[in-house]
């Protein structure tokens, strides 16, 4: 009945992971209200992040928000229905490692079950390239300083997506480079996080 379901949920280990589902379901509920996004938690990919920690276990290619819930949810299932069909009520030693099996293989068991579903769900994530300054290079600019020098200016361009930046901007010459002029992005200097412009024609 549902008070032996909400015993047996409450009861470790199942409680480790009842635990997070329920962040997981409230999560779920923010997003489907549009407070947060589905790809809050991609944010670090370095090796001790979540997405890195996720790819290692072969679970990368999808937002992390979706692998962890899968797998928290594989994993209070698994919990749940070992407790169930295993009695852990047991005096000292027994109980512990009758729960600790438990754990421990529903834990493995929902990660094969996770890297399973999550191979086709890789298909609707298609990885999109980080956007790189190099992106620039090959466009036109309006150059928005009085002038462009060696040492100095700036300029404003336009990105594929409509938005515009402005850029740290250098010339080699001494083209008449003032503000309001077309210009070419021809090279950046990753040293000096600058782009080299060449005077354009009027057609920008």
């Amino acid at each position: 009945g549902v008070t032996g379901f909400v015993e047996t949920a409450l009861r470790l280990p199942v409680a480790v992971y009842s635990v997070m589902l329920a962040v997981v379901i409230a999560y779920w509920l923010v997003v489907l209200a549009g407070a947060l996004g589905i790809d809050v938690l991609d944010g670090d990919d370095s090796d001790l992040g979540a997405a890195g920690i996720l790819a290692s276990l072969g679970l990368g290619g999808v937002p992390v928000s979706v692998v962890l819930s899968l797998l928290i949810a594989f994993a209070w299932f698994g919990t749940f229905a070992g407790t169930a069909l295993i009695s852990i009520s047991a005096p000292g030693v027994v109980r512990v490692l009758a729960g600790t099996a438990v754990l421990v293989g529903a834990t493995v068991a929902a990660d094969f079950v996770t890297y399973l579903v999550a191979l086709p769900l890789r298909r609707l994530f298609p990885e999109v390239p980080a956007p790189s300054r190099l992106d620039f290079v090959g466009s036109r600019c309006v150059v928005r300083t009085s002038k462009v020098t060696q040492d100095h200016g700036q300029a404003e361009v336009t990105a594929t997506d409509g938005s515009s930046a402005i850029i740290q901007v250098r010339q080699t010459g001494e083209e008449s480079l003032t503000e309001g002029s077309p210009a070419l992005i021809f090279d950046y200097d990753s040293d000096g996080e600058f782009f080299w412009i060449t005077a354009a024609g009027s057609e920008l």
